[in-house]
């Protein structure tokens, strides 16, 4: 973002459009080169390498609030192969074919993906970058080590079926936080009988952040990059907001608690006059005590 001065402030969120055959961090790299030397940026939720989409990277100040947008609603599209497995759940892995597979009826794979909707018990793929021993469950799958992962709570709130041609199956999920699209392509095939694998994934969405108006990495330049970062507020687009007047926002910056009505033990969004997110508070009635200050 730019001060009202045009000087740039570094703090704020880019919403990136991750190509095909690179990795998230290789994104955040691309994005680190562009920025002064002190500044930091992250990213907020892994894509796997044939993944496209959506990656948020937060920048300066701003980095303290990925776990924010980690936690936003995703939507993805992705093409299924059925009739075949893989060690990886995907195409990019082994791709062993199932002999003599049965195509399944259009209501079978409605049937089978409506019992993998709801707050499920998930077990994430070998080949995930989970920790295992402080290791990464993927640098033990190849190296043929055994991976013991235990299944992990997620919340899968729709699986549209987009089209169904034999063998490909054109899916949209809506779901939250933690969610592997390949575990849901295993767990389908497994449930059919006949095996599927993930061929195609694009993140399409997390919260306020579409596909639509994601940037191609490839067109950021060091000139123009301040201008296009967008507001720390839209990271807690969903917490309420908490309007500071000058002794608020004065108040705030030192953590003392300001006025401020929402409901016991919520946390709240500060706003200074200028319209910018300068803290996050938790409520207890109506006072406010910042909590994370960016500064």
């Amino acid at each position: 973002m730019l001060d009202v001065d045009g000087t740039p402030t570094w703090e704020g969120v880019l919403n990136l459009d991750k190509p095909p055959g690179v990795t998230s961090r290789d994104v955040v790299n691309r994005v680190a080169r562009l920025l002064p030397r002190k500044v930091k940026a992250g990213h907020a939720g892994t894509l796997d390498p044939l993944a496209t989409g959506v990656l948020v990277i937060c920048v300066g100040p701003a980095t303290r609030l990925i776990e924010y947008v980690q936690r936003m609603g995703k939507t993805y599209r992705s093409t299924f192969r059925l009739g075949a497995r893989s060690d990886t759940h995907d195409v990019d892995g082994v791709v062993v074919p199932t002999p003599d597979p049965r195509a399944p009826a259009l209501a079978e794979i409605e049937a089978a993906l409506a019992a993998l909707v709801g707050e499920v018990m998930q077990l994430p793929p070998a080949h995930s970058a989970l920790k295992v021993d402080g290791r990464r469950a993927y640098e033990l799958a190849r190296a043929g080590e055994d991976v013991d992962l235990a299944p992990r709570p997620v919340r899968i709130d729709e699986i549209r079926i987009l089209a169904y041609d034999w063998p490909a199956l054109e899916v949209e999920v809506r779901c939250g936080s933690g969610t592997y699209i390949r575990s849901i392509a295993r767990d389908l095939g497994e449930a059919l009988g006949c095996g599927a694998v993930m061929e195609t994934l694009a993140r399409t969405r997390i919260g306020v952040f579409t596909q639509e108006e994601a940037l191609a990495p490839s067109d950021l330049d060091r000139d123009a990059l301040a201008g296009l970062l967008r507001p720390a507020l839209d990271a807690v687009a969903d917490l309420p907001r908490v309007p500071l007047d000058d002794a608020a926002l004065a108040d705030v910056r030192l953590g003392r608690k300001v006025p401020g009505e929402a409901a016991p033990g919520s946390e709240v969004a500060l706003i200074a006059p200028d319209g910018r997110l300068v803290a996050l508070g938790e409520a207890d009635g109506r006072l406010v005590q910042p909590r994370k200050v960016l500064g």
